[in-house]
């Protein structure tokens, strides 16, 4: 390396170029306006968003909430279907006997049966039990050698749904004993 004469050796040469330090400009009044109105702007923005967002799913959760009502009994319709299939075929029958007409029916039960088990549609048919105000509606008391309060007739039998009563039973129950 060649060394210059006005340069001493391990010295670097000198830059022209002089840093000087930035003094500290304090913005004017007009650029934090500015900025503000900025931030401002922003923050409505992503407010309307958010607002609308939260618009927009709220209507999607009342659009779900009626398309499960009105449809919430698709599964159960669908199998009642073949219920009334077999009650329109017996029906159609023209040479039919008493006999017929009777396992027909029976056949059609046990369809409709199994269409409420599969469904948790339970049967009450309390006799011989304690009236039960929440699953038995009383339509009167008759003289009975059983225990009183015992259920002795069942008029109509009741039905529930996933333990909710549908329908009590209509019950006579048994008289105290004087």
């Amino acid at each position: 390396m060649e060394q210059n004469e006005n340069t001493a050796p391990n010295e670097q040469p000198a830059d022209n170029t002089v840093e000087q330090a930035a003094p500290d400009v304090m913005p004017s009044m007009e650029e934090m306006l500015q900025k503000a109105e900025q931030n401002a702007q922003e923050h409505h923005d992503a407010w309307l968003r958010a607002k609308a967002e939260s618009e927009n799913i709220r209507r999607r959760a009342q659009e779900d909430v009626s398309k499960a009502q009105k449809f919430a009994v698709e599964r159960f319709s669908n199998e009642m279907l073949a219920v009334m299939d077999s009650l329109q075929a017996g029906l159609a029958v023209e040479t039919a006997t008493v006999e017929s007409f009777k396992s027909g029916m029976e056949l059609t039960l046990k369809q409709l049966t199994t269409v409420f088990e599969k469904f948790n549609i339970k049967e009450i048919n309390p006799i011989g039990e304690k009236f039960d105000a929440h699953q038995h509606q009383a339509i009167g008391m008759v003289d009975s050698d059983q225990e009183a309060n015992t259920v002795v007739t069942v008029m109509q039998k009741g039905y529930s749904l996933s333990d909710r009563i549908m329908r009590p039973a209509l019950v006579m129950v048994a008289k105290a004993k004087e």
